[in-house]
């Protein structure tokens, strides 16, 4: 079986694979200063509490874009499974060319969404990841990918403004029932989950546009992702498991027995 394992700022999500299933899949809050003992315990009670047997674990690979987090999470792998984990960086095979001016730069995240994506419908595409940050990926038909947007995620544009402000509360993110809101928190609402569908589709038609394809097919995953899919048609596919998807097949370019 193979574990899987995507750090991003907000979260970490860990799944396992047996053969090309994915029997699980879980998430915990990023913390810069857990030990490795700490990720490791919380991993091994995690498969027990689901009946994975550890032992049966015999690769991993991690993708993520927390430099601070690595020693201790890379040194739980090797401690607590004995396996030195594949860690997606340059040198990386994916299947896929970084043409960017810098592709050091790239998240490690991103070109998991991207090789995820590409693998399962080809090129060209853009992959849109709901995370701290929703980024847009452009990938064409030859697997290059050239071109990214990034932009303040939901829970960022919410948590600024209760932050920033003295009088409004922290919300919970989720589309009112109308955009005219008639009290603080709905006011909120509207203008977050709202204004986040219209910067949406504004940023896929600009990219078709300057692209020259009106055609083009848009991906998505990401956490808050499908509140904005079910209110656009700019998005064609929400696929939740995309990342999950991306590291398996990536490992697979991988591993060596």
């Amino acid at each position: 079986m193979v574990l899987v394992v995507d750090i991003g700022n907000t979260n970490i999500v860990i799944g396992v694979y047996k053969g090309n299933e994915l029997v699980g899949n879980w998430r915990m809050i990023t913390k810069n200063k857990k030990t490795s003992d700490e990720y490791g315990i919380f991993i091994l009670n995690l498969l027990s509490y689901n009946n994975i047997d550890h032992r049966k674990i015999n690769s991993v690979i991690v993708s993520s874009v927390v430099p601070n987090v690595m020693h201790s999470f890379e040194n739980a792998i090797k401690k607590f499974f004995d396996i030195d984990p594949i860690v997606v960086g340059p040198g990386t095979r994916t299947g896929i060319t970084i043409l960017t001016d810098n592709p050091r730069e790239v998240g490690a995240d991103r070109i998991v969404g991207l090789v995820a994506a590409y693998d399962a419908y080809g090129g060209p595409l853009i992959v849109i990841d709901f995370g701290t940050a929703t980024t847009y990926d452009v990938i064409n038909e030859k697997g290059e990918y050239r071109y990214g947007v990034t932009s303040p995620g939901m829970q960022i544009s919410a948590d600024a403004l209760w932050q920033r402000t003295a009088q409004l509360p922290k919300i919970e993110i989720k589309k009112p029932d109308t955009i005219l809101g008639r009290n603080t928190i709905t006011s909120m609402q509207a203008g977050i989950v709202y204004g986040y569908i219209g910067q949406v589709e504004y940023i896929v038609k600009k990219i078709k546009e300057e692209l020259s394809n009106e055609n083009i097919k848009v991906v998505a995953t990401g956490g808050l992702g499908r509140v904005i899919y079910e209110e656009t048609t700019e998005i064609d596919i929400f696929d939740p498991l995309l990342l999950f998807k991306g590291l398996k097949i990536i490992h697979d370019k991988n591993y060596k027995k």
